[in-house]
């Protein structure tokens, strides 16, 4: 206690006045070593100085951190979470002081007064009160945690499986101030939290999961080539938010940002009516396919996905190209804006929906391709897919195929959407999260050349009287640009043999090429070759080739950036030769 009275931003006035303890580890308290009559760590929330100090220590801890707790979005939480951790280790002390039960008990009355800068921001999450305000001041997005002042957070980060990790429970433990009263506790548990994914639609078993809030999956490897149109239940799923419930009686399409009055308001019935319809068949991969193996090289931020974060599918829709033209789109507009902004409604707790913008001659070019679908695979779209209308953007990145699509903007600006600011950029391996500048980067857009091996499995056993073994995979490439060739190798790239390559259902042999720059859809490919003699184990590589001669690189390492994104090096997969038994018995 010696240490405490001798800090004077801890004492006893100074404490009430911010009514915060830190407590970490149940009974053990981080107290800054003293320097003078200042305490470097621990402050009034309202004096002068010591208030600014708290904001450069800090700000970036919790301004960064919480911000991606409540948009849901990795890479500012890990930008946040990198500098807390730093900060911890520089400026504090772990001391036991006292023990939880010492901690003040609050009623939910006395929490729900504190819902204003002035007045403290408290909230509490599973019987415990923390105060938040000196984090709040310095958040350029306060308005939005706002929300829960005075609260419980649980409906808010209810969004978010993320909040239930040890390191961001461990960073909001900071705040403690308090216990909930006990008859408050049992109100919150006797009240069942609403979820925001329990109307979430049923999915298929096979898929394999990488986070069940908000969903996201994708289907076996050795399942997913055995389609040329991969099914709908086992597209791959990439949602960033709930599933939004959307009457397709009431829903209305707007149209906005061009010359001549009012936005244009379309139904869906006038969306299929009013506009011709045209189907495509497109390839949709996320930007952190394969970021599985970057991991492998050094941990990156984001979704663990494999190889199958990639589907093909037939779309149907009406052209944006024509929905534009009704809407006011006169060639002239294109020499005052340059982007075409999507917003779904789908959104988190706050209103905020999720949004992406393309280029504008992408959006209006004849063989550009880009469809407002409402069918996929020949029926009304699935509701993970974005029913009842989702953006195509053929040879593009699945980030701007914006689904459940409530408004299109024709703009001088991209999208303002922190999917399209501040996340799916590249960054050379260089960058970390102490140098990341996300507006340094462009929005990914066209993907670049891709393939995978989908059979045979990493470990999977082929027998020696088999004599030989089959491959199979995908290859697709960004932008519409063909794949012409694969070359496989099943001695980790000293020798190569080149695959056939197949397209449609029929999997014709040689695969028909689409019409120039529109080959939106991936190719699946096939070899058969021969077992080399005496090999216990194959290295087996694909790499692919487009028409403009882009290829794949060997490895991971140079093309390693700290999202996990653009993920397409040479695909390795490792497999045992078993030998006959009698053959084994003669060794």
């Amino acid at each position: 206690m010696l240490l405490l009275r001798h800090c004077r931003g801890l004492t006893r006035v100074g404490l009430l006045k911010t009514q915060r303890v830190q407590l970490l580890h149940g009974a053990v308290l981080p107290v800054a070593v003293c320097a003078g009559s200042l305490c470097a760590r621990w402050g009034s929330s309202h004096g002068g100085h010591e208030s600014g100090q708290y904001q450069r220590r800090n700000g970036p801890n919790w301004r960064h951190a919480l911000a991606g707790l409540l948009a849901g979005t990795g890479a500012v939480l890990a930008y946040g979470l990198h500098h807390s951790q730093t900060d911890l280790a520089a400026t504090t002390i772990v001391q036991p002081i006292a023990p939880a039960s010492s901690l003040p008990i609050y009623t939910q009355d006395e929490v729900t007064k504190h819902r204003s800068v002035e007045e403290g921001v408290w909230v509490t999450y599973k019987g415990s009160v923390y105060d938040i305000t000196e984090f709040v001041s310095m958040h350029p997005g306060g308005d939005k945690i706002l929300l829960a002042a005075g609260g419980a957070l649980e409906p808010f980060w209810a969004l978010y499986a993320v909040h239930s990790q040890d390191h961001v429970l461990e960073i909001l433990s900071e705040y403690k101030v308090g216990e909930l009263s006990a008859e408050d506790r049992r109100k919150q548990q006797s009240v069942k939290s609403t979820d925001p994914y329990s109307t979430d639609p049923e999915r298929h078993p096979a898929l394999r999961i990488n986070s069940l809030k908000p969903f996201n999956a994708e289907p076996p490897p050795e399942i997913l080539s055995d389609n040329y149109i991969t099914p709908s239940a086992i597209f791959f799923k990439r949602n960033h938010l709930p599933v939004p419930q959307v009457d397709p009686k009431s829903y209305r399409l707007q149209v906005e940002g061009l010359p001549g009055g009012a936005p244009l308001r379309l139904s869906l019935e006038e969306l299929k009516t009013r506009f011709p319809k045209h189907t495509i068949t497109a390839t949709l991969q996320c930007a952190g396919n394969r970021r599985s193996e970057m991991n492998k090289v050094k941990q990156v931020k984001g979704l663990n996905w494999g190889i199958a974060a990639i589907s093909n599918a037939t779309w149907s829709g009406a052209r944006l190209k024509d929905v534009l033209l009704a809407a006011g789109y006169r060639p002239e507009v294109a020499r005052q804006t340059s982007h075409v902004q999507f917003e779904g409604l789908d959104s988190d707790v706050t209103g905020t929906t999720y949004g992406a913008s393309i280029p504008l001659n992408k959006a209006v070019s004849e063989e550009g391709d880009v469809l407002l679908a409402y069918q996929m695979n020949g029926e009304d779209l699935p509701a993970d897919h974005g029913y009842p209308v989702r953006v195509v953007v053929p040879g593009t990145v699945g980030a701007r195929n914006v689904k459940w699509l409530g408004k299109i903007i024709v703009s001088e600006e991209e999208s303002s959407s922190h999917w399209q600011q501040n996340d799916y950029k590249g960054f050379s391996p260089a960058t970390d999260w102490d140098t990341v500048d996300f507006k340094s980067a462009p929005a990914i857009q066209e993907l670049p050349i891709q393939s995978a091996i989908t059979q045979p499995a990493e470990g999977a056993v082929v027998e020696r009287s088999a004599e030989e073994v089959t491959v199979k995979g995908y290859a697709w490439s960004g932008g519409g640009r063909e794949v012409v060739r694969v070359d496989v190798s099943l001695d980790g790239g000293r020798t190569w043999q080149v695959a056939q390559l197949l397209s449609s259902e029929k999997g014709q042999v040689p695969a028909p090429s689409p019409p120039p720059g529109r080959a939106w859809a991936w190719k699946l490919w096939e070899l058969t070759a021969p077992l080399p003699p005496a090999a216990q184990e194959l290295e087996i590589v694909c790499k692919a080739v487009d028409n403009s001669y882009n290829m794949q690189p060997d490895s991971v390492a140079p093309i390693w950036n700290l999202r996990g994104v653009l993920s397409n090096a040479w695909h390795r997969v490792k497999v045992t030769v078993k030998e006959d038994e009698g053959e084994q018995r003669l060794l």
